[in-house]
């Protein structure tokens, strides 16, 4: 009788496009799916809070799905090393499978899991598939890795007919009789005292089959993506985010999705495949600069006169600025556990830049609060706006609330549903309550630095300062 094989599940929270599933099937190799929530305290970005809810929810619709051919999801806390060697032992398996990371931390893990299953003559071997390319396949006419997207991606789309090609979902057998498990419930996930996630539960449904139903969605309606996806009132976003993060879905299945639609908008199509080459290139700049969540990317930042605001910082956090696009967000935000793209980078610029607030405290506040923190995303997307990571915006490239307001939310509405106390403000002065008559405020219902906030900077003042601190340290 053949030997069964653990399969170490983490950022791959499917049955389908599976190469750990697929390959134990075509061996014909039984499988002990296994979860490990490492839990040792030395552990470098642990999952936030909105993360955690997710991960419960995806976990527990995988089991669910794991059930219905006759098994279950192994679930197991402590040192995944330990556990998984452990584990392999008991049960006599032949192999650890599991899809190879990009985090610094789970790719030491690999490396020990390897060293500590050789041990014992036990194989462990880790695939491809939480990108579209493995890091290292991918590199610059020097050999070396790629700093700035645009000649990345270029090469990326080149070797498109050299990627691994999406399957289906693998016909499983399970071993039994299956490991103990811990109990999910047992593992406290989910917030309780107080439970703050009933607007992530209103807001998303986890797991592989919606979101696999929410990509075939996306391609019923991808044909106005590219001109509508910055308007922050409007369904024009994919949402696929979290699902892409937690691996419910693939970036293969993704990409190869929106290569079929060809009934629709070839710029829209592309535009949509630009977005996933940002993550496949921020997967790729965090394996090979593994201190990017930490460090400013260009080393020269290190210097950067940031600003301690406890204040402002907490007014940002929680949708005080007096700012209304950014209010907006940070609002929605803690409500859904997500954020509009164009409404985080205006909201992650006013931090960084209007506030000189370090951008590793904007990105420990997203880190914990949305459902798609991603490490690699998160550090190469608030190093962007800072300007101080790969190929990033120039330090004087600062985003005006007021004017992207203006321009993508010209009838306030996304900013009337997350600050309802402005409804009843007339549009004029929607984005700019401080500059409206006395008369419209009190008509209105609000009472600046009462039941709304006064403008925590004054935008030009804010701007100044910035580019005087950047010249002063460029000088430097």
């Amino acid at each position: 009788m053949k030997k069964p094989v653990i399969v170490w599940m983490r950022q791959d929270l499917r049955l389908s496009d599976h190469p750990a599933f697929e390959l134990a099937a075509t061996l014909s190799k039984k499988v002990v799916p296994c979860y490990v929530l490492d839990s040792r305290s030395e552990k470098k970005w642990a999952p936030g809070s909105a993360s955690r809810w997710w991960l419960h929810h995806s976990l527990m619709e995988l089991d669910q799905r794991l059930s219905e051919i006759g098994g279950r999801l192994i679930l197991k806390s402590g040192d995944s090393v330990k556990i998984l060697s452990a584990l392999a032992r008991q049960i006599n398996a032949s192999a650890v499978y599991w899809l190879n990371a990009v985090e610094p931390d789970a790719r030491k893990d690999e490396l020990r899991l390897r060293i500590a299953l050789e041990k014992h003559g036990i194989e462990g071997q880790g695939f491809g598939g939480y990108l579209l390319f493995e890091p290292g396949t991918i590199k610059n006419l020097g050999g070396s890795p790629f700093r700035v997207f645009t000649p990345f991606w270029k090469k990326c789309l080149q070797n498109m007919g050299q990627r691994r090609l999406a399957s289906g979902t693998a016909t499983l057998e399970i071993h039994h009789p299956l490991p103990d498990s811990d109990l999910l419930a047992n593992w406290g996930l989910l917030p309780i005292k107080p439970d703050w996630s009933k607007g992530l539960r209103k807001s998303w449904q986890p797991g592989e089959q919606y979101g696999q139903a929410l990509l075939a969605n996306l391609m019923n309606r991808i044909t106005h993506y590219d001109t509508e996806r910055n308007f922050p009132d409007k369904n024009a976003t994919s949402h696929l985010s979290p699902y892409l993060h937690f691996g419910n879905i693939s970036i293969t299945q993704a990409f190869e999705a929106s290569g079929l639609a060809e009934q629709h908008s070839n710029k829209s199509t592309l535009s949509f495949q630009r977005e996933l080459g940002w993550r496949e290139f921020s997967g790729h700049l965090l394996f090979h600069f593994t201190e990017l969540p930490e460090k400013p990317f260009r080393t020269n930042f290190t210097a950067f006169p940031w600003r301690e605001d406890p204040v402002a910082l907490r007014a940002w956090q929680t949708g005080k600025t007096g700012f209304p696009l950014i209010d907006a967000g940070m609002r929605q935000l803690w409500h859904t556990g997500w954020m509009h793209n164009r409404v985080r980078m205006v909201a992650a610029s006013f931090l960084v830049k209007h506030l000189l607030i370090p951008w590793q405290q904007g990105q420990a506040w997203f880190w914990d609060t949305l459902v798609d923190a991603d490490l690699a995303n998160n550090a190469a997307g608030w190093q962007w706006i800072a300007g101080c990571g790969a190929d990033a915006a120039p330090y004087f490239r600062i985003f005006n609330p007021v004017l992207q307001g203006q321009k993508f939310d010209p009838h306030g509405t996304y900013v009337k549903r997350w600050v309802p106390e402005l409804t009843k403000l007339p549009d004029c002065y929607l984005h700019t309550p401080w500059i409206a008559p006395t008369e419209v405020l009190q008509r209105a219902g609000i009472t600046l630095g009462s039941n709304y906030p006064t403008p925590l900077i004054d935008l030009a003042e804010g701007r100044k300062r910035a580019l005087t601190a950047f010249n002063q340290f460029n000088q430097r």
